[in-house]
């Protein structure tokens, strides 16, 4: 008997397939106010990350690859010397940005009050 693949029968599992790794959600929303080149992604992946180690260029490297495997952002390479690269969200990946949105406000929300809860402790 074929075993079924999780992700193609449970959209779950697909979606949680889709942005599983550390900085892919972080990246879509840093595009959300428009084009980015690697190192302005870079750099919006180290602000604001108190304690966080460096992101390193081939961890990076690969997660740009991923999303844009997956159809939520578009690489264009302007073909010059020294080389040119921005990253943007595709139309799917400006559809993504509330689905973050709102894991942003749940988190504010939710996580905020624990992380001041066990600061207290």
């Amino acid at each position: 008997m074929a075993k079924t693949n999780p992700a193609r029968s449970c959209p779950v599992a697909a979606f949680q397939k889709m942005i599983s790794g550390k900085y892919k959600l972080r990246i879509v929303w840093d595009l959300k106010d428009g084009p980015r080149r690697y190192g302005e992604i870079r750099s919006g992946l180290l602000r604001g990350s108190t304690g966080s180690a460096e992101i390193t260029p081939r961890v990076l490297s690969r997660e740009l690859k991923a999303l844009t495997e997956s159809g939520l952002i578009d690489r264009k390479d302007f073909g010059e010397v020294p080389p040119k690269v921005e990253y943007r969200l595709t139309r799917k990946g400006k559809s993504f940005v509330p689905v973050v949105a709102a894991i942003r406000e749940w988190g504010e929300r939710h996580l905020g009050e624990a992380m001041l809860t066990e600061a207290a402790e």
